[in-house]
């Protein structure tokens, strides 16, 4: 099983998957290879790229709270965000003056079109109507927790200012009720305690019936560690970040060097 994450891994920086892995990746599905994208992303937001791949792979989205497979619509797994962690959540930001995000599998949930929700609104004038974000502008996501309730995944904020962000993750952390990562250094995303990517692909390992030894993770950023130091081949990007190349196995190419192709030729193929 060859598990990648999405942004600057698996996608160059215009948000496309290159001709050169989309090659690779194909010649290792032929082999039977599971193929499996795993992100931070909103799971409606993946489905997207894989679909262009063409290979029917399980998606793991909002770093591990969701497995879902596109062509069965079978939801694999999920973890719903406890209410109290997503009520704290909406209350740091707005002590602090960020807006907190929300996410369900297809939906982000806002009081405000701003970082995040304003990335997703301007993706999403490029796309098929079938194929955009769901975007909920509301006035009050207190409101939406309870009226969204069994549905909430994630919860994220996203700002410059990295003394507030350290500050939220401080503190949301100090109810031991978390999992907290960043995929950006302008992001904090916060699931369940114990819910990240490592404990997605054990989950589907353990579905699969693959060793752990037989899981290659290729990633870029905080929120891989957990993948990548449970697969059996932990692999960092040459453009991931340091604390990630310290735990890796190998360090392959950069996203503009197609590292994920580079990684399947050379232990896969």
């Amino acid at each position: 099983m060859v598990v990648m994450d999405m942004d600057y891994t698996l996608l160059n920086k215009n948000k496309e998957v290159s001709p050169g892995n989309k090659e690779a990746l194909a010649e290792a599905a032929k082999k039977g290879v599971h193929l499996v994208v795993a992100t931070g992303r909103i799971y409606s937001s993946a489905r997207f790229y894989t679909r262009l791949l063409g290979i029917n792979t399980p998606i793991i989205a909002s770093n591990g709270a969701i497995i879902k497979e596109d062509a069965t619509n079978k939801i694999m797994f999920q973890s719903i965000l406890l209410d109290e962690v997503a009520l704290e959540m909406i209350r740091l930001c707005k002590e602090n003056g960020l807006y907190c995000h929300l996410y369900s599998q297809d939906t982000v949930y806002t009081e405000k079109i701003i970082n995040i929700s304003q990335r997703y609104s301007e993706w999403n004038q490029r796309l098929n109507e079938e194929d955009r974000i769901n975007i909920n502008v509301v006035e009050s996501l207190e409101k939406t927790v309870e009226e969204e309730r069994g549905k909430i995944l994630k919860a994220v904020v996203v700002d410059d200012d990295e003394e507030k962000l350290a500050y939220i993750r401080e503190k949301i952390m100090e109810t031991g009720k978390v999992s907290v990562s960043q995929s950006l250094k302008d992001n904090l995303e916060v699931m369940n305690k114990g819910i990240n990517k490592g404990n997605a692909i054990r989950i589907l390992s353990e579905i699969y019936g693959i060793k752990r030894d037989e899981i290659i993770a290729i990633g870029d950023n905080e929120n891989d560690i957990s993948m990548v130091e449970y697969a059996g081949l932990g692999i960092a990007m040459g453009n991931a970040v340091d604390i990630l190349k310290e735990r890796a196995d190998y360090i392959t190419g950069t996203y503009d060097e197609d590292g994920v192709a580079q990684v399947i030729r050379e232990f896969v193929l």
